[in-house]
């Protein structure tokens, strides 16, 4: 019986076998398998991949004085004006992080979108975020691969030349003019993308906004251009509240706050406010210590950083000053009157610092403090006392709409913009004084605005073993992968824009 079942299977094999051989091409396709990916997906991954890496704690924090660490090591950098390379040293994350998801991702998109007039939306969506991914890399470090940057799987282009800021500037306002105005709410807008859920109003404010952020970062360099393009972003209408911010929305699982989750984790007890950032905010009696600081009092090792050891009150706040690292700051902080380094401020990593802490990129608060500016130029129209307390004031609610632990009564708010009152004999310090503020926690932006404005006037940190030859950090380092890989191109770039160390001024930071 069972030889002539096993006949009668052999039988059925052939038959199905010889019925079936024009299709055997296809028996080792997986028919549920996907064929190809929603390129709204690609631009979803870029976007949530844009958040600011750790490192962000090691160079621009401490460089323009919101936070700081006395340890050295992997935290050295900004902390002690030393340029801390290395294979993923914190000179590199960002440009590693950037360059090898999120430009990739994006060049993928565009590549995918740019013919298909059904997805007009998401081309220009991409070209949009593209534009204020370079803005970032591009102030950071210099002149960079632009034009072939991401090429290497669309044209196996694997060493992309380095392109000169001035011509990436002159590209970011072609791209964002250009993909702004051709935004169309009639078209599909793409629910799917989750900054805007294809909210194309957002979208043409949102890419207002950061060209005007563009023409703005040119102030010193060519005003007549920055000029033109603050009026081209002006006419085509930036962010008219909080609701319009550029954010990445972090979930605190698969998708952490990149600074958030390095100060709950690592570096819990090791990073700092600095003395600068929490006298300045006591000394104007501004609302936002409250909001954005702890101390855990009477701490004296990162385990005694507990809940009952905390306060919050703004009148017991006490910064880190700069110049110390771990074998000095245990007597400094016995000179201060506290029981050990660990009993300075720090960052509410309950509150602003949490693992879903959204990244702000582009803010309403940071884009009427430009407009502020910009008015005070004569460059737009408007009140610029109007655009500076709006500025403050918005940065202000912004806080609570992060946590409503940080949030600070309207009646908080105008005191202390009466406190505070615009003067124009100081505009551009007040101004860019409240944009420093306003941007923390953004840590490139905030270095970037303080090397084109030179506000606020910030002390040198005096720390003795800087390598720095100038009073402040100029710029980040290529890293040293770009050295060992793409060595011509880079060569050429150092070449032409300069030592590649952190005295280096990039185009538009003139003196």
């Amino acid at each position: 019986m069972k030889k002539t079942h096993l006949i009668l299977s052999l039988v059925l094999l052939l038959v199905a076998a010889s019925s079936c051989d024009k299709d055997f091409d296809q028996l080792n396709i997986n028919p549920t398998a996907a064929t190809s990916l929603n390129p709204v997906f690609l631009f979803n991954n870029a976007m949530v991949s844009t958040s600011f890496p750790g490192s962000t704690l090691v160079f621009e924090e401490p460089i323009v004085q919101q936070m700081f660490s006395p340890n050295s090591g992997v935290l050295a950098g900004g902390n002690f004006n030393i340029d801390n390379r290395g294979p993923a040293g914190p000179n590199a994350q960002l440009w590693q992080a950037y360059y090898q998801n999120v430009v990739r991702y994006l060049v993928a998109v565009i590549d995918q979108t740019k013919a298909d007039p059904k997805r007009s939306n998401l081309y220009n969506m991409a070209r949009i975020w593209k534009a204020y991914v370079f803005q970032v890399l591009t102030d950071s470090y210099g002149d960079i691969p632009y034009s072939q940057a991401g090429l290497g799987y669309i044209g196996s282009n694997i060493l992309p030349k380095y392109d000169t800021q001035q011509s990436i500037y002159d590209d970011l306002i072609k791209e964002l003019t250009e993909a702004t105005a051709a935004l169309d709410a009639t078209k599909p807008t793409e629910a799917g993308e989750i900054t805007y859920g294809g909210d194309i109003p957002k979208w043409k404010k949102a890419g207002n906004s950061i060209l005007l952020r563009v023409g703005m970062r040119l102030s010193k360099v060519n005003p007549a251009l920055a000029q033109s393009t603050v009026q081209k972003a002006v006419s085509g209408g930036v962010m008219q509240g909080n609701a319009d911010n550029l954010l990445i929305r972090n979930d605190g699982g698969n998708y952490r706050n990149p600074v958030g989750n390095t100060l709950n984790s690592t570096e819990a007890a090791n990073y700092y406010l600095t003395k600068y950032f929490v006298d300045y905010l006591k000394t104007n009696a501004d609302p936002r210590l409250m909001a954005i600081a702890v101390r855990y009092v009477g701490a004296t090792s990162g385990s005694g950083q507990t809940a009952a050891a905390a306060t919050r009150d703004p009148a017991k706040q006490l910064g880190m000053p700069l110049g110390f690292d771990n074998g000095t700051i245990p007597a400094q902080a016995k000179k201060d009157g506290l029981a050990s380094f660990y009993d300075y401020s720090q960052l509410d990593r309950t509150r602003l610092g949490r693992f879903d802490a959204p990244t702000f990129l582009v803010t309403y608060a940071q884009t009427q403090l430009l407009l502020a500016e910009a008015a005070q130029r004569t460059w737009t129209t408007g009140d610029p006392a109007t655009f500076y307390n709006a500025g403050i004031t918005a940065h202000m609610q912004q806080l609570g709409l992060v946590d409503a632990g940080s949030a600070i009564a309207p009646a908080d708010i105008t005191t202390y913009r009466n406190a505070n009152p615009y003067t124009a004999a100081k505009a551009l310090e007040q101004i860019n004084t409240q944009y420093w503020v306003a941007s923390f926690l953004n840590g490139p932006e905030a270095f970037a605005n303080f090397r084109r404005s030179g506000f606020p006037a910030l002390a040198p940190n005096p720390y003795p073993g800087k390598e720095i030859k100038g009073l402040f950090i100029n710029r980040l380092s290529y890293p040293d992968s770009e050295i060992a890989v793409n060595t011509a191109n880079r060569q050429e770039a150092v070449t032409r824009q300069g030592a590649d160390n952190l005295d280096t001024r990039v185009y538009w930071d003139k003196q």
